[in-house]
């Protein structure tokens, strides 16, 4: 399951790159557009947390700092919603902040997938 996540990770990613472009230009991201990149970012995080912590095996510790990072970076979502149903441009900042967050947490988790144990 967590190479379904880490796959769930890469399209929501790329969701994500089209729309911090679109926020970085000043202007707003389609509904689309952000609406997928949430759901699919979600369905991937719900099976990297039961992965993680629900199915009775113990997880890697790059596995665990993966969810934590990337729920992190859920939050920054919610907070970036906000925005967009006031229908502001986010700061860029928070854009930033929570790509990074996400990144970071992309990058454990591809690391704890493909790297040899």
């Amino acid at each position: 399951m967590l190479i379904v996540s880490l796959a769930l990770f890469a399209v929501a990613a790329l969701f994500g790159v089209y729309m911090i472009v679109r926020v970085f230009g000043g202007a707003l991201p389609p509904w689309p557009a952000a609406i997928l990149h949430g759901l699919v970012a979600a369905t991937g995080l719900v099976l990297l947390l039961y992965t993680a912590f629900a199915s009775g095996a113990p997880a890697p510790m790059l596995v665990t700092v993966a969810a934590g990072l990337l729920l992190i970076a859920a939050l920054g979502g919610f907070a970036l919603i906000s925005f967009h149903l006031r229908k502001q441009t986010p700061p860029r900042a928070l854009a930033g902040i929570h790509a990074f967050v996400a990144v970071s947490g992309f990058l454990c988790l591809a690391a704890a997938v493909l790297l040899p144990a």
